[in-house]
């Protein structure tokens, strides 16, 4: 088995995110996150959403209960609003598809790991054993 020093593995790493920063999911995201920015209506409701989570951290720090949940329900009314805009709702589905892409890169990645570990120590992949787990299994007499 080839030995890798770990400034390889970053660099290939290095390399792989800017083939992931290359997908059309990426490439989705990008394009919905300018179309929200550009979108004057989704910044006015950001811009008051903003404001109202300022003023209720005022109202917590001042015991404020009364005010504070008046607060917190125009917050939700105004988060409502905003999820309801299409932009809105096609940029939060590109921000999962493109965290859906990492987690299955990651996944992929610790997988392959794992089993190359069990490989190289003589283990037992249906086990998901390395090769030392079994050897101490057999001198404990299990």
């Amino acid at each position: 088995m080839t030995q890798y020093t770990k400034k390889e593995v970053i660099a290939k790493a290095q390399e792989i995110a800017q083939m992931i920063a290359s997908t059309d999911e990426v490439d989705f995201f990008k394009r919905a996150e300018e179309k929200i920015n550009r979108n004057e209506k989704v910044q006015k409701l950001i811009a008051q959403i903003k404001l109202y989570q300022k003023e209720s951290v005022n109202l917590q720090h001042y015991q404020k209960h009364e005010a504070l949940k008046k607060n917190e329900e125009k917050i939700d009314e105004l988060l409502k609003e905003l999820d309801s805009i299409p932009v809105v709702q096609s940029f939060k589905q590109s921000q999962e598809d493109v965290n859906d892409l990492l987690q299955l890169i990651s996944n992929t990645i610790s997988n392959k790991v794992t089993e190359e570990i069990i490989k190289s120590t003589g283990g037992d992949l249906l086990a998901g054993q390395t090769g030392s787990a079994i050897e101490s299994k057999k001198t404990q007499g299990c």
